[in-house]
């Protein structure tokens, strides 16, 4: 028995090695014409991927890209997901990924399975149109008739969730507030089913967009795959609701919400999407915005909870803009507008720990960078956080110095939402969000870590692995700001 186990180990690992020799000739003669980045494939189908997602839910994802960095340089041929790939790293690459139109946002099958025809998985000129949709939605112009609605789904959130509690777990409660306020906006009136029931299921879909796609029972695939099903049927519901509504309606002009205002760009000849399109999108909006910013509040909390001289800046200017306005009245644009120094700290945190790492895309065409080739169809996988924590670009990067963007910093170095012409669409609204959140935080509450040990992985977002855990009390409001009389004590 022991003998038939070890011969069949032995046949196992020589047909590996066999398969793994044919998988190597076969791109080194296929692309013999080529000059390939270094690097090796790897394992076939499997490459450096389940070493990624270690070095990601381990919190040594920027320690595994410097190391790959410093073995094979700036650019390197791996395969991750499937796909063979090439690593770009660096502030040159940035710039050539981000301003490249032979290189189309792609992303992986998983992802493409979770969200279906949404911007996160488009490619080509549908990707165009679905983003310039986006783009309008979520332009500056838009984004001050939300501060409103954002401003009124904080505030009942503050109260229900954090006043009279003398500890909070900060991720999940802020994860509940992120989706209640990407949901008012995206659904409207009727996402109350949607921020109540379906926060886990979130969740559980966007733990599974760095995945193997293989349907197999209680895989995390499978667990997204569950829980998109769901998500999906519910906006569908709310989307032929509005459908309906709307055609009644002559002349329909009302577009306080995403589907109502995709439905209303249809009727304009402005796009062809389906419902069913639009319902993925409407999908793909919320995962990409309310697991980005419950990411960077949580942090945001984090870092002040050990930085009070930090604490007490930010208090005094936000104190200040309180002071300029009716208790009663919600924040306004020119509010958050105002906010220039918790913005430096919001900044400050996405530099130290980047909501995303990296992203992926496609060759439409055979390119060269650098020297080398990387043929049509080949993955490129920018690590553009790299730079973030790079000395040659930021003096003292292992501090947390909010300071540091008083000055711009050096181009394509700081990529927190991409840049040039695929900056993500969603950047306003995620600094009015997070402004708006911090202000009544900050204003209203003093906070201690529970756990000063605590670490994060990356899952795929940065998440603390406690979910952190904080002692939280009352804070006494400034009754003279402008004498600065404040109490600003950071219990």
């Amino acid at each position: 028995m022991a003998y038939s186990i070890l011969l069949g180990a032995v046949l196992a690992l020589l047909v590996a090695a066999v398969v793994q020799l044919l998988y190597k000739n076969f791109y080194r003669l296929y692309y013999s014409a080529y000059k390939l980045p270094p690097g090796n494939l790897g394992v076939p189908a499997i490459g450096s991927t389940f070493s990624l997602l270690r070095a990601c839910r381990s919190n040594t994802d920027d320690q595994w890209f410097r190391d790959r960095i410093k073995k094979y340089g700036p650019v390197s041929t791996m395969s991750l997901f499937g796909s063979p790939t090439v690593l770009l790293a660096g502030p040159a690459a940035n710039h050539f990924i981000f301003g490249n139109d032979r290189l189309i946002l792609t992303q992986t099958r998983a992802l493409r399975a979770l969200v279906g025809r949404s911007v996160l998985a488009l490619t080509g000129s549908e990707l165009k149109l679905v983003r310039s949709a986006l783009q309008g939605y979520l332009k500056p112009e838009m984004v001050r008739r939300y501060v409103c609605k954002i401003d009124h789904e904080v505030r009942s959130h503050i109260e229900l969730n954090w006043v009279g509690r003398d500890s909070v777990t900060v991720l999940p409660t802020v994860r509940r507030l992120s989706l209640a306020i990407i949901c008012s906006v995206v659904l409207g009136q009727e996402s109350a089913t949607i921020k109540k029931g379906l926060c886990t299921d979130f969740v559980t879909l966007g733990k599974a967009i760095l995945s193997f796609p293989v349907n197999i029972p209680f895989t995390r695939f499978n667990k997204g795959m569950a829980a998109s099903a769901k998500i999906r049927k519910a906006i569908t519901n709310i989307a032929h609701k509005r459908e309906e509504s709307l055609l009644q309606e002559a002349n329909a002009t009302s577009d306080n919400d995403f589907i109502s205002y995709m439905l209303i760009l249809r009727s304009q000849g402005a796009h062809s999407l389906t419902l069913e399109d639009i319902v993925d999108n409407a999908m793909g909006l919320i995962v990409g915005a309310h697991e980005t910013t419950s990411a960077l509040i949580t942090f945001m909390i984090r870092y002040l909870s050990s930085e009070p001289d930090i604490l007490d800046k930010v208090t005094r200017e936000q104190d200040e803009i309180a002071q300029n306005k009716n208790p009663e009245d919600a924040l306004t644009w020119d509010h958050v507008a105002k906010m220039k120094y918790m913005w430096k700290v919001a900044m400050e945190t996405l530099r130290t720990i980047p909501p995303v790492f990296g992203s992926f895309r496609t060759t439409t065409k055979d390119i060269e960078y650098q020297g080398y080739h990387i043929p049509k169809g080949w993955k490129v996988f920018t690590a553009q956080s790299v730079t973030h924590m790079d000395s040659q670009f930021f003096h003292e990067p292992n501090k947390f110095n909010p300071s540091r963007f008083e000055k711009s910093a050096p181009p394509y170095c700081y990529m927190p939402f991409g840049g040039g012409p695929r900056m993500c669409p969603g950047n306003v609204f995620a600094r009015v969000e997070t402004m708006v959140a911090m202000h009544y935080l900050v204003r209203q509450f003093r906070w201690k870590i529970t756990c000063e040990k605590e670490t994060y992985k990356r899952d795929p977002k940065p998440t603390p692995v406690l979910g952190l855990p904080i002692k939280l009390k009352l804070r006494p409001l400034a009754k003279n700001v402008q004498a600065n009389t404040m109490d600003t004590e950071t219990g």
